[in-house]
């Protein structure tokens, strides 16, 4: 309550005979916006509707790459969530990137694959109306897993006449989805459903994807303000060609597209229901908003074969079951003292408690059960607090400053016990609470130009299973307790040139440092410690229209990462990708056709500590045709056009194949590109 306190005592300090107000409107125009007088670091952005439909995408985790700098890959099923890359880091699923969809987490924490696991298949990707982004960890709003950023996708609220659209492609490919809105006595109903199947190009292995979504929107005006109501439904099932090792494909024993564990896969499903309010309360704009949430995940995997069970096999399962239930308040006072000085005051709040029935490791043979290695139910809460404040000095400076405090509470009980004598030892109850203070200075030059400083504290939470554990489970050996929030540093200097709405660009230098990357290794089902780390980096952004027909983007980024202490391993951090560029040109002719083309070029990263292999990047092009008429339009899309044969992912490490050694073999294990793929839509307006 502190922070509340200090809040409305700033508001007292800023305000002198002030007059409340609305700073100025800011109208969405995606990429052509101009954040010049609002935007608080180069690094933010938006993204609009339009050109979230120009995009071609392979799968509904690309949406993350309208990020500028940000990769998506996948290294299994495509009914798995992808694998992310930004700033350095591999994110694996999500762990130190924060998402969101309209008033919802969509981050998992102590979650059964991956800290902060980051699913965007229950996303239909014709609903989303903008994405707004945040790089760096300089935004109150956002607390968990925010040292490299965030990303807001907001579903629509009028997508206009109904439309339905039939995809079918290479592979099996076949989707259906339908969507629009409606108005029913003054609420705004928009809706939509997605049928998706896909059998993929792999030599031994159908994927038989079966994904289906549905969301429900409502708006409508309540009192002076105006109410909404979220339903999303999602459930998949799917077979997963995972990686492979290099040396089977190198000895023949099965292709580029092959598996060595056929029986891999998955089930997913997702459930909720969110509902808030905005409007005028205390003079100032009022947002209440909350969630429930109903998650259930299954899913099989390989990596090493035959390196700890000859006979066997090394398959394991792993699975989460849980309810989530939150949200936050927030409230927002602006206007102008005495004196002519502009301000903005904010006063938020949020809660989230994750209701985990279980979630937990296994040993399994062809998705046959074989042995249960741990099983937990945990209960995980948290409430954070914030509060800052944007106060403009004379039209040339400004500033930003805030602070958020987040307090977490762990319940773990281990469901193996007693018959598992370890799983009685890590049963346990822990609590941390952590600071993070944000601030930003600004400079206009004039119109076109403005200058930032921007610091920061984020952090992300450890898996709770890691917070309160004692033993290993598979060994029974001791190990130490994590620590439960791990904090990062992160500044910036960035620039921002708006030279009018058909040009703008930013730039960013950057640095961030995480006190230690401790994470719960999933595919293990134990917690091990890693090392500090410091990651700096460049960032171009730029963005040309040169008429209404026609747009350019190019995004490149470099980092350089290092574990910040002392090892005789090295100080390469692995997957961290140093060079990645994307760019692409979209063109909109008056006679209702269309045509885009994307390139992704992510170069050569380290695999290992001491450098001495490397991943050999890749670059990926999609291209896009399409001609609309008043209702019917038709598109063809050709993903990987240049039926590129590198890797989606890599990664290092040993395996034991049938007939080798029993230690294993050291190799490097990847994911392919998928080959060539055309894919054609039929879409009618009705």
């Amino acid at each position: 309550m502190s922070l509340i306190a200090l809040g409305f005592h700033l508001s007292q300090i800023l305000n002198s005979d002030l007059d409340v107000g609305t700073l100025d409107q800011i109208i969405i125009l995606g990429r052509r916006q101009n954040l010049i007088g609002s935007a608080a670091t180069a690094s933010q952005g938006t993204v609009g509707a339009e050109q979230l439909k120009q995009r071609p995408l392979t799968r509904s985790g690309d949406l993350i790459e309208f990020v500028p700098g940000m990769v998506a890959t996948q290294h299994s099923g495509s009914g798995k969530a992808s694998q992310y890359f930004l700033r350095g880091f591999n994110l694996d699923h999500g762990t130190d990137f924060a998402s969101f969809v309209d008033d919802m987490p969509i981050n998992l924490r102590t979650h059964g694959h991956g800290q902060g696991y980051t699913d965007l298949n229950f996303i239909i990707p014709e609903m989303v109306g903008e994405l707004k982004y945040e790089k760096g960890p300089y935004s109150v709003e956002i607390g968990d897993f925010s040292a490299s950023g965030s990303a807001r996708f907001r579903l629509s609220e009028d997508l206009g006449a109904p439309k339905a659209e039939l995809r079918i492609g290479a592979f099996g490919y076949l989707r259906g989805v339908a969507v629009g809105s409606a108005d029913v006595e003054g609420t705004k109903l928009t809706y939509g459903v997605e049928s998706h199947g896909y059998s993929g190009p792999w030599d031994q292995i159908d994927e038989n994807v079966k994904k289906k979504n549905a969301a429900l929107k409502l708006t409508t005006n309540i009192g002076d303000g105006s109410g909404r109501l979220l339903l999303m439904a999602y459930d998949n099932t799917w077979n997963s060609p995972d990686q492979i090792p290099e040396r089977a494909v190198e000895l023949g024993l099965i292709g580029r597209l092959g598996s060595l564990d056929t029986s891999l896969g998955g089930a997913s499903s997702r459930y909720s229901l969110s509902a808030g309010y905005s409007g005028t309360v205390l003079g100032g704009i009022f947002d209440a908003s909350a969630y429930a949430i109903d998650y259930d995940l299954k899913l099989f995997s390989n990596f090493t074969y035959f390196l700890d069970d000859p006979d066997l096999g090394d398959q394991f399962s792993q699975f989460d079951q849980r309810k989530i239930y939150g949200g936050g308040l927030s409230n927002v006072w602006s206007g102008e003292n005495s004196a002519g000085k502009q301000w903005k005051l904010r006063v938020g709040s949020e809660a989230r408690t994750d209701r985990i029935g279980a979630v937990g490791l296994s040993r399994t043979q062809e998705r046959r059960l074989l042995e249960s290695i741990r099983n937990d139910r945990v209960r995980e809460a948290s409430v954070g607090v914030y509060v800052d404040a944007e106060y403009k000095f004379n039209p040339q400076w400004r500033t930003y400053f805030g602070s958020r405090i987040d307090h977490y509470d762990f319940n773990v009980a281990g469901l193996n016990c007693p018959s598992q004598p370890a799983s009685c030892l890590n049963s346990g109850v822990s609590s941390a609470s952590i600071s993070s203070p944000k601030a930003s200075l600004i400079y206009t030059l004039g119109k076109p130009l403005e200058l930032y400083v921007s610091a920061g504290k984020g952090f992300h939470s450890n898996d709770a299973r890691g917070t309160t554990v004692r033993v290993d489970p598979r060994s029974g050996a001791a190990v130490d307790a994590v620590t439960p929030l791990v904090a990062s540093f992160g500044r910036e200097l960035g620039a921002r040139v708006f030279v009018n709405d058909r040009l703008n660009a930013t730039f960013a230098l950057w640095q961030l440092n995480i006190d230690s990357e401790l994470l719960f290794v999933g595919d293990a089902g134990n917690t091990e410690a890693s090392r500090p780390s410091k990651r700096q980096g460049a960032e171009l952004g730029m963005y040309w229209f040169p008429s209404e027909i026609w747009n350019v983007e190019l995004e490149a980024s470099y980092t350089d990462s290092e574990f910040d202490d002392v090892d005789p391993s090295g100080t390469k951090i692995p997957g961290s990708i140093p060079l990645i560029i994307s760019a692409g040109i979209n063109a909109e002719f008056d006679n209702g056709y269309s045509a885009s083309a994307r390139v992704r070029h992510f170069g050569r990263y380290p695999l290992i500590e001491d450098n001495s292999v490397k991943s050999d990047g890749s670059t990926l092009l999609n291209l896009r045709v399409a001609k609309r008429w008043q209702q019917l339009s038709v598109s063809a899309d050709l993903l990987n056009a240049l039926n590129s044969k590198a890797h989606d992912i890599d990664y290092f490490y040993a395996s034991r194949l049938a007939g080798e050694s029993a230690g294993g073999v050291d190799d490097i294990h990847f994911h392919s590109f998928e080959p060539r793929a055309l894919r054609v839509t039929l879409g009618y307006q009705f």
